[in-house]
């Protein structure tokens, strides 16, 4: 995924609200800017951290520019939660996820299970239907192992029981971490911070549910899915 536009360098004063921060431009300039983030985003809001701003020209919106990616840990780190079902699509098509890319349709936003979404689900006559949720992952305490979630998460454990549910009635049942940072070598879920998902994950690995950790490459140019790592269980 290339950014449309080149990404604006900024410094981060504050985020707050969860979803805006105060920004300074490199002119000296200071500005209020969207977070498309709702997470806790931990370790990622220290003051004066180098951020990428992207820009609308569309005059209906209030803030013009959105904080698209952080620097953290002497790494580049995307923010923008909009961005994994885009970028896992990528992954598929790549040929990073198994055997998914050679599933004939693709539908996004599908009603399933009880009251939920999937991300992704996949058609083919030839094979059981793939239901595919995506988790944007970010978070990192112990250099290169990248950790979710970073707070608790009631709505990702309930996912993980819809895709078991999936699993037993027949389907194929998927779940994507995708790492917008290119610093991780290892994944596992942080089960100090979120215990109610670790179990949920644990009980979905034992019921068949497939699980896949990709770590992205990020530059002010674009985020790209670069290659699968190891999910220490």
């Amino acid at each position: 995924m290339e950014f449309s536009t080149p990404l604006i360098e900024a410094r981060l004063i504050r985020r707050y609200k969860r979803f805006l921060a105060d920004v300074l431009l490199l002119d000296g300039t200071e500005i209020t800017v969207s977070v498309p983030n709702t997470g806790s985003m931990l370790g990622l809001t220290s003051e004066g951290a180098r951020v990428y701003l992207s820009r609308a020209d569309d005059p209906k919106r209030k803030y013009r520019h959105r904080l698209e990616i952080v620097e953290a840990d002497g790494t580049l780190v995307g923010i923008n939660t909009g961005l994994p079902n885009k970028l896992a699509e990528e992954a598929i098509h790549a040929g990073l996820v198994s055997d998914l890319a050679r599933y004939g349709r693709l539908k996004r936003e599908q009603r399933y299970g009880e009251r939920s979404r999937i991300d992704m689900l996949l058609e083919d006559p030839e094979r059981p239907h793939a239901y595919v949720e995506v988790k944007n992952v970010h978070f990192m305490r112990e250099a290169g192992l990248a950790e979710f979630p970073d707070t608790v998460t009631e709505r990702g454990t309930r996912h993980l029981h819809e895709l078991v549910a999936m699993r037993k009635a027949g389907h194929r049942a998927i779940m994507i971490y995708l790492i917008q940072r290119g610093d991780c070598t290892r994944f596992r879920l942080c089960d100090d911070l979120d215990p109610a998902y670790a179990k949920a994950f644990a009980l979905a690995d034992k019921a068949g549910v497939e699980a896949y950790a990709i770590k992205c490459q990020i530059s002010p140019e674009a985020i790209k899915p670069d290659r699968l790592i190891d999910i220490v269980r």
